[in-house]
């Protein structure tokens, strides 16, 4: 569960969900992710059944896709984690899910209001994976137009800025 790897164990979400600093789509881990230590780590763990019959088969594991946008609006991972917008702001505190579901809408309305308003979002790069920031001294607001200025942050408001 994202509880233990990325909660109790405290795993970077990059270990698992790699290029989501490069490339517009954050990858889902493939077998070989989680057999780095599972063939080590609780090898006869019932919840990895699937994981090891995709290890044996050598077949992908059937992953549900939790976050979806639609078909007709593109986002780029990539885009926004080189600008400090923490995992977080869009996935929720994933580290305290058992079961990963989706706490945000991930609607029009809902991306445009950082988009008109970004600095409630931004923290350092360093720390976009970091779940439950709070910025030294507590004021996001003045991070965040401090980082916005710093890496001239002016998200798309325009229709063919996510609709293409």
């Amino acid at each position: 569960s994202h509880k233990l790897h990325a909660g109790e164990l405290g795993m970077d979400c990059r270990y698992c969900h790699t290029g989501v600093e490069d490339t517009a789509h954050a990858r889902i881990p493939p077998t070989q992710t989680c057999m780095n230590c599972h063939t080590q780590i609780l090898t006869e763990s019932p919840n990895l059944a699937p994981v090891r019959e995709s290890w044996a088969k050598d077949t992908p594991v059937e992953w549900v896709r939790i976050h979806k946008i639609p078909d007709y609006a593109y986002f780029d991972h990539s885009a926004h984690i080189s600008v400090g917008v923490g995992c977080e702001s869009c996935h929720g505190r994933i580290d305290q899910m058992v079961e990963v579901r989706q706490v945000k809408p991930l609607s029009m309305g809902w991306c445009l209001e950082c988009h008109n308003a970004p600095e409630q979002h931004l923290r350092p790069v360093s720390e976009v994976t970091t779940m439950g920031y709070e910025p030294e001294g507590g004021d996001q607001l003045a991070l965040g137009k401090k980082l916005a200025e710093e890496k001239n942050v002016n998200p798309p408001i325009h229709c063919s800025g996510c609709h293409r």
